[in-house]
């Protein structure tokens, strides 16, 4: 299985990009960024792009994959509507309509989060925003496409936030995290859990295109 990956040096995304370089089943990922994740692997494959409102000259170089791990999002924290709309919604239709073109028979996953909106008309700005990227990616057409809807995610094997605060919360987080896992299965995940059902979900058809906390752990499960 060929796989891309949109976010490979965030938090979420370097889980994901750890469980497609242990799984036997995946035989390329190639990570579509700015920057290089700084990993050497046999393959990890990484095309540098800066402009990511338009991706239409990689055309060529973004056919003949399985599967697309979309994890680029940024904290809605401190910004408008606008601004928060060019990440979340520009940068993600901006790819997945190019890589719908090139690979028609492609699963999209897409990490978006607890709370999204789908009926693009609640209060919450980032949760009208993320259900307008969903929606606008399901109708796309992809063999399939799957919105995950984590919840808090604990990061593991020395994965880190870009983001300072998150840092912090998480470190504080880390040491009570088997109690919080116990007490709201629902509510909380781990970087891991979430690659993992991404690769699930890769691999065979699902019922529902939008998986909620408990069933990115179900499908983790499942697939250990």
């Amino acid at each position: 299985m060929k796989l891309i990956l949109f976010g490979a040096t965030g938090m979420v995304g370097q889980g994901a990009l750890r469980e497609c370089l242990l799984d036997p089943d995946v035989t390329q990922v190639l990570s579509v960024a700015r920057g290089s994740t700084g990993q050497k692997h046999d393959k990890l494959h990484e095309l540098l792009h800066k402009d990511f409102t338009d991706f239409s000259a990689l055309e060529r170089q973004l056919t003949g994959y399985d599967a697309c791990f979309f994890c680029l999002g940024v904290s809605s924290a401190g910004m408008s509507e606008a601004d928060y709309a060019r990440v979340t919604y520009d940068f993600t239709l901006a790819a997945a309509k190019v890589l719908a073109k090139a690979n028609p028979q492609m699963t999209f996953i897409y990490v978006s989060g607890t709370g999204t909106d789908s009926s693009e008309k609640g209060r919450s700005m980032w949760a009208r925003v993320k259900g307008r990227t969903e929606n606008a990616l399901l109708a796309l057409p992809f063999k399939a496409a799957f919105m995950f809807r984590p919840g808090f995610i604990q990061p593991m094997h020395g994965i880190v936030s870009k983001t300072k605060l998150y840092r912090v919360v998480y470190a504080i987080s880390a040491p009570v995290f088997p109690v919080l896992n116990a007490a709201f299965p629902k509510a909380v995940t781990t970087t891991e859990r979430v690659g993992r059902a991404m690769l699930a979900v890769a691999k065979s058809s699902f019922g529902k295109t939008l998986l909620e906390n408990d069933d990115i752990n179900a499908l983790a499960a499942g697939s250990a």
